[in-house]
């Protein structure tokens, strides 16, 4: 055996190629149905700075007093990721053309 062929990486052929590249498709589309369902509780939000707030007791009060996109799932507050961009979407700013 050459030098050469024992550093050469091993390829793969166009099928194996497709198989993965669908396998990862598959896997993403999985994940981002799954994220769907994901339900974040107040304290959460905060922790992962997903909305601009600082503390949970600041969130929770906007959340009474329906000033923020929630889910009042048997009675707790809850974000779904729609809830999530509902809120960045309204907080946007556009700037001024020029």
């Amino acid at each position: 055996m050459t030098a050469d062929a024992a550093k050469a990486p091993p390829t793969k052929s166009p099928k194996t190629r497709a198989v993965t590249a669908a396998v990862r498709r598959a896997q993403r589309r999985k994940a981002e149905e799954e994220l769907d369902l994901v339900r974040w509780t107040p304290e959460e939000v905060v922790d992962k700075q997903l909305l601009p707030y600082k503390s949970v007791r600041n969130l929770k009060e906007k959340c009474y007093r329906r000033e923020v996109h929630h889910h009042r799932d048997g009675g707790r507050i809850t974000f779904t990721p729609e809830d999530i961009r509902l809120e960045n979407e309204r907080g946007g700013v556009v700037p001024i053309a020029a």
